[in-house]
């Protein structure tokens, strides 16, 4: 049995990052923080600054995702029993009528488009192989939106979850927080899904009882419960990086450099001495 959680654990979390995002709030006009936009402020702030000012852009692997999660989706709000090609060939119907993906799955060739069409029916297979039908009693919501804001919305912790299954009862945690991954381990995944929790605990007021990554081609499923530590945790990690941001914007201080894996998707790795150097050495 799940113990319930103190009313004034809500209250607490807010009051503390009210008082800490004060002092960032009033140099900011605006400020939205999700998980991408801090794991990479915290991570290589160069990389940060590389993909805040670079143009968002559609490619195969940003698509694949999508049109998989997108299919997945829709299997299970669709009655009866349907293939992962016929869900794929669903989401790309309906995707292709939306602006952004739409306009860029229109032009980019009948080739990438078939490939990214097999590609994205192996993830979806790949999920039901690994989940089981997802029942209604479950009170499963896919693609499960997020928000709390601060300082008369100047900041706003935002976040999109793949799969949510449960509901908290009054303040006993019920809840569980699911993402999807069609790639590879990454540390980042875990802080992603506390940052959820965290938003969630402030948003309803009932932390989710666990929180889970799907790694669909390995089939491997990494949990954790959720705990009033890991939730003040991710209060300084918050803090942490809306500081960074918000200096950064202000251009007080250089960049810091933290070469690693993720220079291999930087915007900006073809004019970072570091990041160069990492990759030859990991290329090697």
């Amino acid at each position: 049995m799940h113990l319930p959680f103190d009313f004034e654990l809500r209250v607490s979390l807010r009051q503390e990052l009210t008082e800490r995002l004060e002092p960032i709030a009033r140099r900011v006009e605006e400020l939205f923080l999700n998980k991408h936009s801090i794991s990479t402020a915290l991570g290589c702030e160069q990389r940060y600054l590389a993909e805040r000012d670079a143009r968002f852009e559609w490619d195969p692997p940003k698509a694949r995702g999508t049109v998989a999660h997108h299919a997945i989706r829709l299997g299970n709000a669709m009655i009866g029993h349907h293939s992962p090609q016929q869900r794929v060939d669903e989401a790309i119907a309906s995707l292709t009528g939306e602006r952004g993906i739409g306009d860029w799955l229109a032009t980019c060739g009948e080739a990438t488009r078939a490939e990214l069409r097999s590609e994205a029916i192996s993830k979806v297979a790949a999920f039901d192989e690994l989940w089981p039908p997802i029942s209604d009693r479950w009170n499963p919501v896919f693609e499960a939106r997020m928000a709390t804001t601060f300082h008369d919305g100047r900041i706003v912790l935002s976040g999109k979850a793949d799969l949510t299954l449960g509901r908290p009862r009054g303040l006993v945690a019920d809840k569980v927080i699911v993402d999807l991954k069609t790639g590879r381990y990454s540390p980042d995944h875990l802080s992603d899904l506390r940052f959820y929790a965290l938003v969630e605990t402030v948003r309803v007021g009932t932390p989710p009882r666990m929180l889970a990554t799907s790694y669909l081609e390995s089939g491997e499923l990494h949990t954790e419960a959720v705990t009033e530590d890991l939730l003040w945790g991710q209060v300084r990690r918050v803090v942490d990086a809306a500081g960074r941001i918000a200096t950064l914007a202000a251009e007080e201080r250089d960049p810091n450099l933290h070469p690693g894996p993720a220079c291999w998707f930087c915007p900006a790795n073809e004019g970072c001495g570091p990041g160069q150097e990492w990759l030859e050495e990991a290329r090697s």
